[in-house]
């Protein structure tokens, strides 16, 4: 319900430069629920399209002869079109705005999971997962900077946290459908069952891209959905917020050559290492320990993803309520590193041990994303932050092509993925210790000191 206006011209003045917590937490609540429930169910679909290969991959390999290591090379290549179109498509965000940028990723690769079902070499495969990552490039860190238009910065980790759980929440919806798909759909109309899910799973978001166009609004003056006092309101705490952060703008070019800033995406390297090796690999791995059936398979990977989305909410929750960043994204950094190492300990041996492992790897991992967007924060506002969060998500995403590309070397040359996942865990161990030793001084959800 709105506030009423304040009845003299002073104390109108006052408190529209000056708003209340207790005003101001009614408009973010709504903001909170028409934006974020939207760009979660985007981020949900561009998770699915992601990273169904890797169910895919349980009929896909032996219907086309793939080895282990095309495969992983299939998987990465997908960083690689990331890496090269995310900072234009962050700048193109910055001159047309969100709606037109977002709608156009959309549909974009919606459009490329769907011809990914005509997949029949190598050669169509990297190309296909090359175009996925070139057309996906950019919707991450533009949602991010989207966000800061809204939320200030003490209430950015918790909207972050809401829209990057839908990566976890991804994999609790589309890991047991895509068993599903793969178990109910194989051989109807003359067609495997990968290739179904490649078409099923890419429609709705061809469709999703269609109605960003109409949902969206670009920045709060143009949401007819607020009021005019709620507008001015809105304005006035994040002019206030901009203004905290002014002391941190400075040009993207002088941010590249900043410590700081090849520090952070150094971090942001052994995370995505990790991540990718759980996307792409779980269902593989899950195989491995025993069950067989697509259905049953996706099922297990769906549980493991349930407590992934709940201790990355739980991890964003209490970084904003303790305006703390460094240890809530060390912690869980060191908890996955321990969880995959486990992984690579009991697989073989102990399959249920194997199992809470690699569940514990997927908390860990995931936990810490929302969080580590942050720690950019110290450092980086207005245009160099949209250019600044786009080259750590664009450099540090070309882990996401190494750890694959191992992961199916490391598997064809000895038969075992286990020193895969122990090179990818010592790595995830030594960011941990990075962000507990060398963020010591640079932590700050608001008011560390400015690259300068």
């Amino acid at each position: 319900m709105n506030q009423p206006l304040p009845s003299r011209a002073g104390d109108a003045s006052h408190t529209f430069a000056n708003p209340s917590q207790d005003m101001l937490d009614p408009i973010y609540k709504k903001i909170m629920w028409r934006i974020i429930p939207f760009i979660f169910v985007l981020w949900m679909l561009a998770w699915i399209d992601r990273v169904n290969v890797g169910f895919a991959k349980l009929q896909m390999q032996q219907d086309l002869g793939f080895s282990e290591t095309v495969y992983g090379i299939g998987a990465g290549i997908f960083f690689l079109g990331y890496f090269f179109l995310e900072i234009p498509s962050n700048w193109l965000l910055l001159r047309i705005g969100a709606r037109r940028t977002l709608a156009r990723i959309t549909l974009g690769w919606g459009t490329i999971c769907v011809l990914m079902m005509f997949t029949h070499s190598p050669a169509y495969f990297y190309v296909m997962r090359f175009l996925l990552g070139a057309f996906e490039a950019g919707f991450q860190p533009g949602v991010l900077l989207y966000l800061t238009f809204w939320f200030p910065a003490h209430r950015r980790a918790k909207a972050f946290a809401w829209f990057i759980s839908a990566s976890a929440v991804s994999s609790v919806v589309g890991a047991p459908l895509a068993g599903a798909i793969l178990n109910g759909m194989h051989g109807v109309n003359g067609w495997a069952g990968w290739q179904w899910l490649f078409l099923l799973e890419g429609v709705p978001t061809v469709l999703a891209g269609v109605l960003a166009v109409w949902f969206l609004v670009d920045k709060p003056e143009q949401a007819s959905w607020l009021s005019e006092q709620e507008k001015r309101l809105l304005q006035a705490d994040l002019e206030k917020d901009r203004k905290s952060a002014g002391k941190r703008e400075h040009s993207f070019m002088l941010a590249v050559r900043s410590p700081k800033l090849w520090l952070l995406t150094g971090i942001y390297f052994g995370i995505v290492a990790a991540n990718a090796t759980l996307s792409f690999f779980a269902p593989t791995i899950v195989r491995a320990l025993g069950p067989t059936n697509p259905l049953h398979i996706g099922l297990l990977v769906g549980v493991m993803y349930v407590f992934g989305a709940i201790f990355q909410i739980a991890i964003g929750y209490s970084a904003d309520k303790r305006r703390e960043a460094r240890m809530h994204c060390a912690i869980p950094v060191f908890v996955g590193a321990c969880g995959l190492a486990g992984v690579g300990w009991f697989a073989g041996s102990n399959g249920v041990a194997a199992f809470l492992c690699l569940a514990v790897a997927v908390s860990g991992t995931m936990g810490a994303i929302p969080v580590f967007w942050q720690l950019p924060n110290a450092y980086l506002a207005g245009g160099a932050a949209a250019m600044g969060v786009a080259f750590i998500n664009s450099v540090a995403n070309l882990a996401g092509f190494g750890s694959p590309y191992l992961l199916g070397i490391v598997k064809d040359a000895t038969g075992s993925f286990n020193g895969g996942l122990w090179i990818v865990a010592a790595l995830e161990a030594f960011v941990a210790v990075l962000i507990w030793w060398r963020m010591r001084r640079k932590e700050g959800m608001q008011g560390a000191q400015a690259v300068a």
